[in-house]
């Protein structure tokens, strides 16, 4: 995950060429739109990424169409607006977001902003296909003991998701 201005500094070939030679998979750009990314669209195919793009609550029928028609590997499913972090609670209305996008996606939809604890992962993974968890990790790496701290929490994060597929797999 980065954003565009490095990229384009790096050389948009070049920064292809040496994530498919240190074993990348997929690329996630907050800051590309699909409107504007054609050309990294050829150069991720051209090297085996996976361009991966984002998809807001606020998106329109027509913006998930682009997505779902240009984005490879999964779609990234902003769970709520604004800026990311931790939140203290997921937006309501996550699960019928999730919903309207599976109604015209093929990909597998992962979800992420704002997921720090495995309640909130384990009511993502009941209607997603992945659960991204950034924020709150960094959270954790900036206090005392990080290590333990961020051992624990991805057991803990683990565990929810486990018996989530569990539960999912008895249903």
């Amino acid at each position: 995950m980065t954003y565009s201005n490095p990229l384009h500094r790096y050389g948009l070939d070049a920064f292809c060429n040496d994530c498919a030679q240190a074993g990348i998979n997929g690329l996630i750009i907050p800051d590309l739109p699909p409107e504007e990314g054609e050309e990294m669209e050829k150069l991720s195919k051209k090297y085996g990424l996976d361009l991966i793009y984002l998809l807001a609550p606020t998106s329109t029928e027509k913006r998930i169409d682009m997505v779902a028609a240009r984005s490879r590997g999964f779609i990234y499913l902003v769970s709520l607006t604004g800026v990311t972090g931790a939140r203290d609670s997921l937006p309501p209305e996550l699960e019928s977001f999730v919903k309207r996008v599976r109604q015209r996606a093929r990909q597998p939809l992962c979800v992420g902003f704002g997921i720090s604890s495995p309640e909130e992962a384990r009511r993502v993974a009941k209607v997603a296909d992945g659960v991204i968890v950034g924020s709150r990790i960094i959270q954790l790496l900036e206090e005392n003991e990080p290590a333990e701290k961020v051992r624990t929490f991805v057991e803990s994060m683990k565990g929810a998701l486990t018996n989530e597929a569990e539960e999912s797999s008895d249903r």
